[in-house]
Formats: C-alpha cells, structure tokens, sequence
C-alpha cells in the first residue's frame, strides 16, 4: 500500500519564487546573465576573512551563547550608537543567523494566529510568509511611484485596525531601492505611537545610499526607541552573505522574548564568524566605501540605459535595485521576465514577486559586473526593438 504524506498547511506558505528558478538555470546556462539575485558580486573583504580563519584556529567552534557573543553585542552597541543614533546596551542586543532571523523572531514575538501586520507592497518578498507562516494577517500597504515609494502615513492610518500589531519598514528598499526621508519616519513614528504599534525596521542596506542621501533609523526618533525593533545585518555592507550573522536592537523586555524563541531555531549564530563580524565592524571601513562607489557608478549607467530605451526607472537612492516601469511593453511583469529570459538570456525578478503593486514593474539587480551589466542592457535594448 503506499502511503500518501500529508503536509502541514504551513508548508504551501513559503511558495513559490522566480528568484530560486532563475538561480537554476544560471547553472545550467553560462550565457545567461543574471540581474536577479540580491547579492553583492564582490568577495568578503580580506582583513575579516583572515579574522574569521584566525578564529577557527583560535577553537571558536563551540555553541555561542542564544543572544551571542558578548564581544559582538558590546561591538554593536557602539555602531548604532555612531552610526545609527541609537542609545542600547549589550543586553538591547540579539545575534541572529542573518536580518532574516531576526525578522522571523520579532513576528512571532508580536504577531499572534489572526493578528495583522502591515507590510509596504511592494517590498522584500520574505515578509508576507514569514506572516502566514506564524498565522498572521498580512494587510498590504500600496507604494506609489510618484512617491518614492515611500510609506504615506495618511494610507498607513487607514489601514490599523484593532487587530494591526505589527509595521514594517525597509529603508534603504528592496526591490524600489526608495531611502525614507526624516519627514516621512517623523509622520510614520506619529502614527506608530498614536496606534500603540511596533516597529520592525529592515535596514539591511543601511549603508548603501547615494546622491549624498543619509540613512535614518527610525528607532532614532523622539519616542520611538521603545516601539521599534532595529534590524541590521553583515550580508550588504561586507558581502559577507555566507557568513550568515546579523542582528536586532531593541528594549530589553524585547530583546528576551527573542531570545527565548531562539532554542526553537539556530541555537545561535555561527561562533567564529560573531568574531569575524567584531573586525567587520571596528576595522577599516574602506572597504564598505569602495563597494558602495561601485555599485553608484553601476547605478547611474543602468537607470540612463533604461530610460534612454522607454523603460523610465525611478532614480534609486540606496540599495543595489532598479526598479524600471514597463508599462510601455504591452507584458505584465512575468511574461516581460520570460521574454528576456527566453529571448536574450537576461533573469530580471518580475515585479508582482514584491506584491500586487509591483505589477507593472521589474527588478533589476547591479550587484553584478559593470561589464555584464553593459551586455544585459544591450541585449534588452535589442530585444524590445
């Protein structure tokens, strides 16, 4: 007799991406190229990768603490203190395996079965099930081009219920590449605190702005260090993707609850490369500036091709994205990205993979080579003449 597994309900929550089928094919195929996934090209700086070998050698390969390393809590509650303008100590601090970790942790910390979290559409495409995985509610909150793809906080209004426990913001943006200004978080901090809400803020990308655009912490405004729950990681800012280390900033009574769920997930972060991540972050910074001057000069080549071609982009402030309309493709967004797949061997992430806003929109990744960039926009060039 066979037998016929029945899967938990949770299991369909995750679904489906375009990101996982394009990085498959990029195997199967070295023509293709791929503006797809959201990784930086570059190799992990040499200075903490030696310090991450020497840590090995050094027998850091036992469990670390749940919360992590105290050498990295301590490390990082003077960054945000310089950098972010955010006042904690070691024990406002999480170690997480990456920011997605951490997001996971602050959903199921907050949002209980049929609670409501609020999340940007379009955006990061983890959030929404990460919230159907735990039974919560996500209620979509539209971006508007012709706003930066910034949160409006009159719409956020609207939509909290009595059940909202949650919002999410991601400055700088994946896939819009949008930089919230201090206005819009001092309007969206208003509204966070008049609703008794929490904060989960995404600012994986924090150190990837341009045009002379400064990131702003919400979690650094008047009020809002109780509300909010920071979350930052190593992956974006030291291509340190692998190592897999990122970690959370929040009130102590926050910060214990995660840690708490912690027996339920990693354990903890891997232990040698917490010590990695403490050279990451008190060693030279050049290495962030250089990486960052490269992904501006890549930026600034793909929006003028796009535009020059009838696809208009936003002009991305952070992140490593563009986000380019193609409205003018008579395509929605997943038979544009066949098309170029199909026609000139080009992955672009079809915009409804960040939401139903995303509609009308794809993503394209410069966290490539400026060369293969330069081909990518020829080809596409060629292929809707």
């Amino acid at each position: 007799m066979l037998f016929m597994h029945i899967f938990a309900v949770r299991v369909k929550a995750v679904g489906e991406s375009k990101i996982a089928e394009s990085l498959k094919l990029l195997e199967q195929d070295p023509s293709v190229i791929s503006l797809g996934a959201g990784e930086p090209d570059f190799p992990t700086p040499e200075h903490i990768v030696a310090a991450a070998c020497k840590m090995l050698e050094k027998g850091y390969t036992h469990y670390s603490p749940l919360q992590g390393k105290k050498e990295l809590r301590e490390a990082v509650v003077k960054k945000v203190k310089k950098d972010n303008k955010i006042d904690a100590t070691s024990e406002e601090v999480i170690v997480t395996c990456g920011s997605k970790e951490a997001i996971l942790l602050s959903m199921m910390t907050f949002v209980d079965p049929n609670d409501e979290a609020i999340i940007p559409d379009p955006s990061y495409m983890a959030y929404r099930p990460i919230v159907k995985l735990i039974n919560g509610i996500s209620v979509p909150l539209p971006l508007k081009e012709q706003n930066n793809f910034e949160i409006e906080a009159d719409i956020l209004e609207e939509l909290v219920t009595e059940k909202t426990k949650v919002l999410v913001i991601n400055s700088p943006a994946n896939p819009t590449g949008a930089v919230y200004s201090r206005k819009t978080l001092e309007e969206i901090a208003d509204v966070v605190i008049d609703k008794d809400l929490m904060v989960i803020s995404d600012e994986a990308y924090e150190k990837l702005t341009y045009d002379g655009v400064k990131h702003v912490s919400i979690g650094s405004l008047n009020g809002m260090k109780e509300y909010t729950i920071t979350i930052q990681s190593f992956s974006k800012t030291y291509a340190m993707c692998g190592f897999r280390i990122g970690y959370a900033v929040a009130s102590p009574d926050v910060i214990k609850e995660m840690t708490e769920y912690k027996i339920c997930t990693t354990l903890g972060a891997p232990t040698a490369f917490q010590m990695a991540a403490v050279t990451a972050l008190t060693g030279s910074q050049t290495c962030v500036q250089k990486m960052r001057k490269e992904y501006d000069r890549r930026r600034k080549f793909i929006v003028k091709r796009l535009c020059e071609m009838g696809l208009n982009c936003t002009n991305p402030k952070g992140a490593f994205y563009a986000f380019p309309s193609i409205s003018s493709q008579k395509m929605n967004s997943e038979q544009f990205s066949d098309f170029l797949l199909k026609n000139v061997k080009v992955i672009v992430i079809p915009g409804n993979e960040f939401g139903e806003c995303g509609e009308g929109y794809v993503r394209m990744s410069y966290a490539t080579t400026y060369e293969k960039i330069v081909e990518a926009m020829n080809r596409i060039e060629k292929s809707i003449k």
